[in-house]
Order: C-alpha cells, then sequence, then structure tokens
C-alpha cells in the first residue's frame, strides 16, 4: 500500500512542475497521445512520372550507408523524368528528379538521379562482352555452359548481368573511395545513381570536352591516379578508361561507364584491359600539356595490385 501512495504522490508531483515550467495549468489528456493527423496526398501522376520505387526494391538493392543527406527515401515521393543524357550502344542515361512535398511537419525533398536503364537483349550489342566477363562468376553452372554455348539463354543471361555488375562495382568502389557517382538503387535493368552536374543545373562535361589550364590538369590527373590506384587495390581495372569516361565537376574529377570492370589478375587479359587504361590516360593528358608516361603508370598500378 506504500509504494502504490508513494507512486501517485510522484506522478501529482510530475503535474504540478508542469505547470510550473509551463505556465499551462491544465491536465494533459491522455487521449491526446491517440490522435493522429493525416495530410492527402495527390495522387495524379503526369505521363513522365511514377511513384518512387525506393521501398520496392529487394533487399541488398539500395545504395551502401552511411548514405548523402541528398538521397531521397520517402514513400510518398514521386520521381519525374526530365529527358535523355546520353544514349549509347547497351544503355540510354535519362535525368531523373525525385522528390516529396512537404506533409506535415516534414519538408519537402528532391534530389536529380541519373537514370541508366540497360537495353534488353534484342536491342542491344554486347560485341564485347566475352573479353570482358572471362574469369567472372555466374549465379549457377546451367548459366555458365549457357553463356560459353552462346545459346538464346546464354545471350539473357550475358544482357542481365550488366546493370548489376555495374551497380556491384559502383557499391564496391564507393565504398572504397574511388571518385565514382553514389550508386541509388538498382531495379532490374535501370540503375539509379548521383547525377554530376555543372554547379548550373547542366550536366557535368566529360574530360575530353574541357581544356583545363596546367595547374587543374596537375589536380586532374593525381586524382585520377589516385583513383586508379584504389581501382588497382582492388585488385580491378576500369576496363574502358578514357577521357569519354571521366567527367570534370569544376576540380574534381568523376569515372563512370563501369559495368565492364575488369578482375585484373582472375581475367586472362586483366593486365592488357590496365595497359589500355594507361595509355589513354597517359595520352590525354600529355597532348594537354603534361608529360605522363604510361609505362610509370602501369607499373604503379600493380604494386597496387599484387
Amino acid at each position: 500500500m506504500s509504494s502504490e501512495y508513494e507512486l501517485s504522490d510522484t506522478y501529482s508531483d510530475l503535474d504540478s512542475r508542469r505547470s510550473e515550467f509551463t505556465g499551462d495549468e491544465s491536465r494533459p489528456d491522455p487521449a491526446a497521445a491517440f490522435v493522429f493527423e493525416f495530410h492527402s496526398v495527390d495522387e495524379e501522376l503526369g505521363p513522365n512520372q511514377r511513384w518512387s520505387t525506393w521501398l520496392e526494391v529487394e533487399r541488398g538493392s539500395r545504395g551502401p550507408e552511411p548514405r548523402p543527406s541528398w538521397v531521397v527515401t520517402e514513400q510518398a515521393a514521386i520521381d519525374t523524368e526530365l529527358g535523355v543524357l546520353k544514349t549509347g550502344k547497351e544503355a540510354d542515361v535519362f535525368l531523373l528528379e525525385r522528390a516529396v512535398e512537404a506533409i506535415g511537419g516534414n519538408p519537402a525533398k528532391s534530389s536529380l538521379l541519373a537514370a541508366k536503364r540497360y537495353r534488353t537483349e534484342e536491342h542491344r550489342s554486347f560485341h564485347r562482352s566475352t573479353s570482358y566477363v572471362e574469369g567472372r562468376r555466374t549465379r549457377n553452372s546451367r548459366d555458365s555452359r549457357a553463356m560459353a554455348k552462346k545459346t538464346s539463354h546464354g545471350r539473357s543471361v550475358a544482357a542481365g548481368q550488366w546493370a548489376y555488375a555495374e551497380w556491384d562495382a559502383l557499391n564496391r568502389l564507393w565504398k572504397a573511395g574511388v571518385p565514382v557517382p553514389y550508386p541509388v538503387q538498382v531495379d532490374g535493368t535501370e540503375l539509379l545513381m548521383e547525377f554530376i552536374d555543372d554547379g548550373e543545373g547542366g550536366a557535368a562535361p566529360r574530360l575530353a570536352q574541357v581544356r583545363p589550364s596546367k595547374e587543374l590538369l596537375g589536380v586532374y590527373f593525381e586524382q585520377l591516379r589516385n583513383g586508379m590506384r584504389e581501382l588497382a587495390r582492388a585488385g580491378l581495372a576500369h576496363g574502358d578508361l578514357s577521357p569519354y569516361n571521366v567527367l570534370a565537376q569544376a576540380e574534381r574529377i568523376v569515372m563512370i561507364d563501369l559495368p565492364q570492370v575488369v578482375d585484373v589478375v582472375g581475367n586472362p587479359k586483366g593486365m592488357d584491359f590496365l595497359m589500355r587504361d594507361c595509355h589513354n590516360m597517359a595520352t590525354w593528358f600529355t597532348n594537354r600539356g603534361l608529360e605522363i608516361d604510361e609505362q610509370e603508370l602501369f607499373a604503379d598500378l600493380l604494386t597496387m595490385v599484387f
């Protein structure tokens, strides 16, 4: 009996101290804790819109943590397609805005994404796929045999691997500190990633399109070499690195187009791909006035691999 009396006194004292601090003499209504506020959302979507697919993708298909603050994860978000950024033989890249309106006390939020959509096997060409995928593992032996025999099933399996191959590469390289776009999510043949802008609302230019000063050229090369080193440290080569697969965002460079990332040791042609990456980039920088020895760059990267 004594403990029940003391407990009652405690709650009474808390109520009195509440009025002391707030100036509110009324007693709190316990029912107020069970009142929910609902806000209607306009469900009419335009022909170039869809509801966000963030929560629909399977486990492991959303970007690595810690996620950047700009990533929109709200279920009420809407994806709006804004246009085409690039067309290619294997995939097209679209500009996408993922946005959610202010709801209750939650502020509005939006971000621009690059949506890379790989074409279905009957509409795309993987003329380089055989040499790139050597040494890669497939999910089961049946798929491996089908790919080796180039059956219709094998071609379908090979085509379906590219979006996830780039997704896996981006996740691995982002975590390793390589300058690549942040991978937001993958859903079937669609890969959503960070949109690299030019600071004025447009897309960042490719390295091949810019004419940097000699000082900035040196800054770019140091970033590129560090990125290639981190790739090599992970045992990988970009496989198709060139001034057309590097973006220049002000004083920052970003590597893109990574579905064909190559295992330098596991792929019989891994060393050749690494050497070609070195040759392509050393040639571009040398032609711009910064002397780069491709053999020295290659040797430096090999020390990272082994």
